[in-house]
């Protein structure tokens, strides 16, 4: 049983009016449908592939058990207990739910001579942040490097 904390945890496709016959799949959903229920910042990162300012963000610090979701659609992507602090200033990951089922990842040149890769919401379509190979050696070496606006957090119950 999961419980909302640090953000509101509702879905910003949640948000939309019922009555607007959004398309079934979240994909299809157009940026003036998006621009209605996402704050600035939020439609820069998750329509516009933009980033966040490191360590200003609410998820960074958060070490609470509970599991992290789409900010857009609200699909399962991580899981607190592969969290870990790696002082990039963006929340860390070193695993994501059942070996990326809600995360696409793409190559992404976009800084010149700096190849990253991407990952994106399966779902939605919402980018989230990049994916590294300097994570903990003792999981899979992997780093999600995840902006704190592409996120909602939902706390475990006990």
């Amino acid at each position: 049983m999961f419980s909302s904390e640090v953000s509101n945890s509702i879905p910003a496709i949640k948000k939309l009016d019922e009555r607007s016959q959004l398309p079934k799949d979240p994909k299809q959903i157009t940026n003036d449908q998006w621009k209605k229920v996402l704050s600035p910042e939020e439609y820069n990162v998750t329509r516009q592939s933009g980033t966040e300012a490191p360590f200003t963000n609410h998820f960074e610090n958060h070490f609470v058990p509970g599991k992290y979701t789409c900010l857009c659609c609200g699909a399962d992507l991580f899981v607190s207990d592969y969290k870990y602090h790696s002082g990039c200033g963006w929340p860390s990951f070193s695993k994501s739910v059942e070996q990326d089922k809600n995360i696409v990842r793409l190559p992404d040149d976009s800084i010149p001579g700096r190849h990253r890769t991407e990952v994106r919401c399966k779902k939605c379509d919402a980018h989230l942040g990049h994916v590294f190979q300097d994570g903990p050696k003792d999981s899979t070496g992997e780093r999600y490097c995840i902006n704190s606006v592409a996120i909602n957090f939902e706390s475990e119950q006990k």
